[in-house]
């Protein structure tokens, strides 16, 4: 669906439904040269169960018309512009890697707007290796290969959650390609990451969350290692942290514990959030 947001076009993936004003809403925020699609079993499944659902393409990216975010809070300020576009007071914000930090600077931005923060895949900072943001910027087919091998633990899923024959290397490596492809203008691929690297106002920024906070992490993510997150997740209040066992890109790799986690996150109260393990 599109909507017109700082008068650009922005796509977002609703799971088909349209939206209800009675319901909740979830926006899912994808990462560096990735779209809405890596959100596809999650995002259905909330689409189906009671939530207005927005998986964003971030602007510049695909079906999405702009500049891309070229800092966190230029994609802050997209998220919060595009809750006034579909004229939404509170969400629920999903976002990986780069959307994480995306989405934690929107919700401390406007911590009354925000229900619940899922930061699946993150650390802060976000640190990106020189080699990879050299790479992304003069040898983007290097920089690919690299993330995917980075980014990945294993090289298919059990059959249990794509199906026999699925590649996940090939087909975040087709994705990836698309994506850097969809905007001949500016390097979306470079563009995050340096969003990602300069990113410096994480602490300050979860001090101002007032909503419980999600840290889904993978065991084996070589990304953003769960080591590399411990100590920031401890400075979130209300803060609840969930490991599953998948690399950077869990929402293929491990999609229903993801869903799971997620789910069973986002039911609980606003005002009520449980305590978990840090």
């Amino acid at each position: 669906m599109d909507y017109l947001v700082d008068g650009h076009k922005a796509w977002c993936y609703t799971g088909g439904k349209a939206f209800d004003a009675a319901k909740p809403t979830v926006v899912f925020i994808h990462g560096v040269l990735n779209d809405h699609s890596v959100w596809i079993l999650q995002s259905r499944w909330f689409a189906n169960h009671g939530w207005n659902v927005l998986a964003v393409d971030l602007p510049g990216h695909c079906k999405s018309e702009g500049p891309p975010p070229a800092s966190v809070e230029d994609g802050a300020r997209f998220v919060l512009a595009l809750l006034d576009a579909v004229g939404v007071k509170k969400a629920a914000l999903v976002g990986h890697s780069f959307g994480s930090l995306i989405a934690l600077e929107a919700a401390a931005r406007a911590p009354e707007r925000v229900t619940h923060l899922a930061m699946v895949g993150t650390a802060c900072p976000m640190t990106v290796s020189p080699a990879l943001l050299s790479n992304s910027l003069d040898a983007p087919e290097k920089a690919i290969a690299m993330v995917n091998a980075f980014s990945h633990s294993m090289l298919a899923p059990p059959p249990s959650t794509l199906g026999p024959g699925t590649w996940l290397l090939g087909g975040s490596r087709a994705l990836m390609r698309r994506v850097l492809a969809s905007n001949r203008e500016v390097n979306v691929f470079h563009t995050g990451f340096k969003a990602c690297n300069d990113y410096a106002h994480g602490e300050a920024a979860i001090a101002k969350v007032q909503c419980p906070v999600l840290f889904l992490l993978g065991s084996a993510d070589q990304m953003t290692p769960p080591r590399a997150t411990r100590a920031f997740a401890a400075r979130a209040p209300n803060a609840k942290t969930v490991i599953v066992e998948a690399g950077h890109q869990m929402m293929s790799e491990a999609p229903d514990p993801v869903l799971f986690a997620l789910r069973d996150f986002l039911s609980q109260g606003p005002l009520t959030p449980s305590k978990g393990s840090r």
